[in-house]
């Protein structure tokens, strides 16, 4: 495993070959027919320093094994996760590996691979399956999502940013620690604050959350938006239901049929009847208690920020606690959370948006990854405050949306991060 700069180091001053093929795994792999020379074949084509390649996993099961494929995504500019997937095996132009290794001036334990990749060059994506390896990691992708918050993995998570930060100043898109505050406008709210819980067909969940929502306990008003998203489960009656007890809660059924999640929240921040605050909480979770609301409020007020994400704990139905527990982002640091935040895959939860500002950026049209792209938005100029300490209960059961997703579907949300990425890096480079 080529995890430290000193391992890169000694491998490269051990090649003499023009380009070399290493596995980064600790299992052995097996190319395809003619998959070295077609590895080579690419790489000269398109003068690429590195090339990955799609490939198969074989995975065990009680009759035997099974072969699947493991497709890929490209690497994009703004493909700054450590996590990105190039898959185990990787080819190498000698000559820039060499380059790029000698250009490695702090010494890595955990991160030198991801040192690396930011400084190689090309890189170049082979849409084929060119070799086969043994899949050791079965868990489901909602039970992979959390790993880079485990506190267990703090002191690489510590070299990574690291990493990131240097990479963002050589190319000229870091950003400094300066925030614009967020002066409170002179636009009149009938509350001062609203609970936006978005829901498509939560009919077994989003009764708790409403309730969660409508006991909150502050010395302000504040109502609760639901956008019923078309729901066909009887979702909607038991909104209706609710609604007729408390007049707090505000039903709201879109007009359009083509939004998503973030279509569905600029429906409620641009209704006349949402508050100077949104609250984010999705109709699968509740609020650990009945004092979140204020104390979001109150970071909002005493930090003059443009957004507030607080923390949340992990548990199933029935709010046992699961693993890894509290997940509080405590990576983010005033002084460095802006450009953090381009390498991490996600801000936490739960959100909070001061109302005049999202109105003027507005969530994308989807159903993921929406509230990375505002977050990302928000902090390049605006403080984001963090509280520490759990406000939110986040529901891990079968119903969840990304509960056990297909490598697909994995595929397909990581790339749209990615560009989120993208875009923003492109944004920072031009400001």
């Amino acid at each position: 495993m080529l995890r430290s700069t000193s391992s890169l180091r000694e491998l490269a001053s051990e090649i003499k070959t023009d380009f070399f093929l290493v596995n980064i795994s600790p299992f052995d792999c097996e190319l395809g027919e003619l998959a070295y020379e077609r590895f080579l074949e690419v790489a000269e084509y398109t003068s690429a320093d590195m090339v990955y390649a799609d490939h198969y996993d074989l995975i065990a099961e009680k009759d035997g094994e099974k072969l699947c494929k493991h497709p890929l995504i490209d690497c994009q500019a703004g493909a700054l996760r450590d996590d990105f997937d190039f898959g185990k095996v990787l080819l190498f132009r000698t000559s820039s590996f060499k380059k790029a290794v000698a250009a490695m001036d702090v010494d890595y334990e955990f991160g030198a691979l991801y040192d690396l990749r930011l400084r190689i060059g090309k890189i170049v994506h082979i849409a084929e399956f060119l070799y086969t390896i043994k899949e050791t990691d079965l868990r489901k992708s909602g039970e992979k999502q959390f790993d880079y918050v485990n506190p267990r993995n703090r002191e690489v998570q510590i070299e990574m940013e690291q990493i990131c930060t240097a990479y963002l100043k050589r190319i000229g898109a870091f950003v400094g620690p300066e925030f614009k505050p967020v002066d409170r406008e002179a636009i009149k709210f009938d509350v001062q604050a609203s609970v936006v819980i978005p829901v498509l067909n939560r009919v077994k969940t989003v009764g708790d959350a409403i309730k969660s929502a409508l006991s909150q306990k502050a010395d302000f008003n504040f109502n609760v938006i639901v956008i019923d998203n078309h729901s066909t489960d009887g979702t909607a009656e038991l909104i209706d239901k609710l609604a007729a007890e408390d007049s707090r809660l505000i039903h709201i059924i879109p007009v359009r049929h083509d939004l998503g999640i973030g279509g569905c929240w600029n429906v409620a921040v641009h209704d006349s009847r949402c508050g100077e605050y949104a609250v984010q909480l999705d109709s699968d979770d509740v609020y650990s208690g009945p004092e979140t609301l204020q104390k979001i409020v109150d970071v909002f007020k005493e930090e003059k920020s443009g957004m507030v994400i607080g923390s949340y704990s992990m548990t199933d139905f029935n709010m046992n606690p699961l693993p890894p527990g509290l997940i509080d982002h405590k990576e983010w640091t005033d002084d460095n959370g802006k450009n953090n935040a381009l390498r991490i895959n996600g801000l936490g939860a739960p959100r909070a948006f001061y109302v005049p500002l999202l109105r003027k950026i507005n969530f994308p049209n989807v159903s993921y990854g929406e509230d990375y792209a505002v977050g990302l938005r928000i902090c390049r100029e605006y403080r984001i405050s963090r509280i520490y300490e759990s406000l939110y209960c986040c529901r891990r059961w079968e119903g969840n949306s990304d509960a056990a997703l297909s490598i697909e579907k994995v595929n397909a949300n990581n790339y749209y991060k990615d560009k989120i990425r993208t875009y923003e890096l492109e944004a920072r480079l031009k400001k």
